[in-house]
């Protein structure tokens, strides 16, 4: 990734980057080169002002709130090797996502929002309440079309304490339960 092009960065781009430290150039680029927020006299960028909303819908706990945010085909990327992790396809599945995260009683704090084109690049702190037990630094690449997030990139800043607390939180079934029997 160069920053002489920020603009041109894929979503394969920001995959094979080393979690943290790709987002981290995006951020840094793209923090250095403007402000995720308005400048006197200007109007925010739509992209932010969009996932500010999106913030303020996340920690009312209404899910239908959060349905206008997402593009039909949407596709919402977790990291990790535990039982939330990999790309969720669709609403129904990125809300679903986001009822397991309430089980845990997570929360959101944004610290910085930078705007790219399409791209809009999340720093944010989350954390569990229910149980507590993790609170860390997350970085997402949000693609925006149409006044809508198409897709979500997460990167956990310590990925381990995050595999961790998820296999504590939410434990599968037995076997032979737990299997898909499609």
């Amino acid at each position: 990734m160069t920053t002489e092009n920020p603009a041109g960065v894929s979503r394969a781009d920001v995959l094979r980057g080393a979690g943290m430290t790709a987002v981290g150039v995006a951020a840094g680029s793209l923090l250095g080169a403007g402000s995720a927020t308005a400048s006197p006299g200007r109007d925010e960028h739509p992209n932010v002002k969009l996932i500010k909303d999106y913030y303020a819908a996340y920690a009312s706990g209404d899910l239908n709130q959060l349905r206008r945010f997402f593009a039909n085909d949407i596709k919402w990327t977790i990291p990790g090797h535990h039982p939330l992790a990999g790309t969720k396809t669709g609403v129904e599945e990125v809300l679903a996502f986001f009822a397991e995260l309430g089980r845990a009683g997570f929360r959101a704090e944004p610290l910085a929002l930078a705007p790219d084109g399409d791209w809009v690049i999340d720093l944010h702190r989350g954390w569990s309440t229910n149980p507590e037990g993790l609170d860390i630094t997350w970085a997402l690449a949000f693609r925006i079309r149409a006044r809508r997030i198409v897709e979500a990139i997460n990167f956990a800043q310590d990925q381990h304490a995050a595999d961790q607390y998820f296999w504590r939180v939410y434990r599968l079934a037995r076997i032979p339960n737990r299997l898909d029997r499609r």
